[in-house]
């Protein structure tokens, strides 16, 4: 085996080509099945000969089969490594950046098995699991080590209360803080009373809440589904969490994730500041107290009202939360001559391809791009230096341990006399 690939499988050289092998390490000797049916090589992992030194004994008795954890056979230091790796290759080979005048920071972690506040899995019409990987089969999960303590046997114990759903429900949403737990169901069609009787079976087990999530119209509440936190680095201001709503899954590496990143963009008090894909809120209450003025933009309508809810209750009164697509509320706030000075950017993993034009046309003096995929953060981040934006810093945190999955941050400057070059 010679390295790992940006999706964290084993990579080794066959008939010339490269054949990509999961769960096989670098510098291991493997004895495998290839599958030649593909244009891509691929190979099923038969037996390690020669183990890695970075091998070690995965603490989940599904790891191999299950697709939730791709790397728990991999010691946590070497993993964080290996993702440092696939980033350097990914902004350097896809994204032409040169990165010898780039700060590289250390990653930050804050511990490995046992550190997800929340999961989707998938529903087979009788139990929860994950699918395998490059594949739609499901491997059931009753016991789930990588998850908070909360929910570590949650999956089993729903299985039974979920049977009479049949398939008539899609998937399951799991989110726990603190001691409370909550659950999204995902139904086909519309919202019958057989769901609501589940839901309520679910709330009487000791779940707080369930929200129904059919395929059109809203969803429906039995309990009390959205949970209540503190907003990282702000615990005067709630941070409101729904299990159909994307948050960030690692708790607690989300606040070292916000300092992070605001000690990359430097915020001062007379500023005033654009962040996109502003979610529930994560950034933007810390944000929101070294700084003038935030506008937050966010697409997803349910993110939109529990930010909004949060800032009511938390009387932040200089956060304005703005529903709608990232780029074109940017780019309306361009054409009315509205200027920032810095801008926050969390895009999902499909990144943020309008970022380096809009950046410009707002004349941001200094952004930060919060990226989770590597491929997708290499593209943008070219378009922002050839836009006439510097990298000045990067750093990774660990928000998936236990996956080849990445989060990075990094900051750019604007260059003197940018817009003067971009126009002529």
């Amino acid at each position: 085996m010679e390295r790992l690939g940006s999706d964290g499988e084993g990579v080794a050289t066959w008939n010339g080509r490269a054949l990509f092998i999961g769960g096989a390490l670098p510098t291991e000797q493997v004895r495998v099945l290839p599958d030649v049916a593909g244009k891509v090589q691929r190979a099923e992992l038969v037996e390690v000969l020669t183990p890695s030194p970075d091998r070690i004994a995965p603490g989940c008795p599904l790891a191999g089969r299950c697709g939730g954890c791709d790397w728990l056979h991999l010691r946590p230091e070497a993993q964080r490594r290996a993702r440092t790796e696939a980033l350097v290759a990914a902004l350097t080979r896809l994204g032409g950046i040169d990165l010898s005048a780039v700060e590289w920071l250390p990653t930050v972690a804050e511990g490995d098995l046992g550190t997800r506040r929340r999961a989707d899995f998938h529903w087979d019409g009788h139990a929860l699991g994950f699918r395998t990987r490059r594949s739609h089969l499901d491997v059931p999960v009753e016991h789930c080590p990588a998850m908070v303590g909360p929910l570590t046997a949650l999956p089993g114990r729903l299985a039974p209360l979920l049977a009479p759903l049949g398939r008539t429900l899609r998937s399951v949403q799991l989110l726990a803080e603190g001691m409370h737990t909550a659950v999204a169901l995902e139904l086909q069609g519309a919202l019958r009373p057989r769901a609501q009787e589940v839901a309520l079976a679910v709330v009487r087990s000791g779940v707080r809440g369930v929200a129904l999530v059919p395929e059109s119209g809203p969803p429906v509440d039995v309990g009390r589904p959205t949970l209540r936190s503190r907003a990282p680095l702000r615990p005067d201001v709630p941070l409101f969490l729904r299990p159909e709503v994307f948050a960030q899954a690692h708790r607690a590496a989300t606040p070292l994730l916000v300092e992070r990143a605001l000690a990359l963009l430097r915020p001062e008090p007379h500023q005033e500041a654009l962040e996109l894909h502003a979610g529930i809120g994560t950034f933007t209450f810390a944000l929101a107290s070294r700084v003038r003025s935030v506008v937050a933009v966010e697409s997803a309508g349910a993110a939109v009202r529990l930010a909004s809810a949060a800032a009511a209750e938390g009387r932040v009164d200089n956060v304005r939360v703005v529903p709608g697509d990232a780029a074109r509320v940017a780019e309306g706030l361009a054409r009315e001559g509205r200027r920032f000075d810095l801008l926050l950017a969390d895009p999902p993993r499909t990144g943020a391809p309008r970022l380096a034009e809009l950046a410009r046309s707002l004349e941001v003096a200094r952004l930060v791009y919060v990226a989770c995929d590597a491929g997708a953060f290499a593209r943008d981040a070219a378009r922002l230096v050839e836009a006439g934006f510097q990298p000045e810093a990067l750093q990774m945190v660990d928000m998936f341990p236990g996956t080849h999955h990445l989060e990075a941050l990094m900051s750019f400057s604007r260059l003197p006399g940018a817009e003067r070059a971009q126009a002529a």
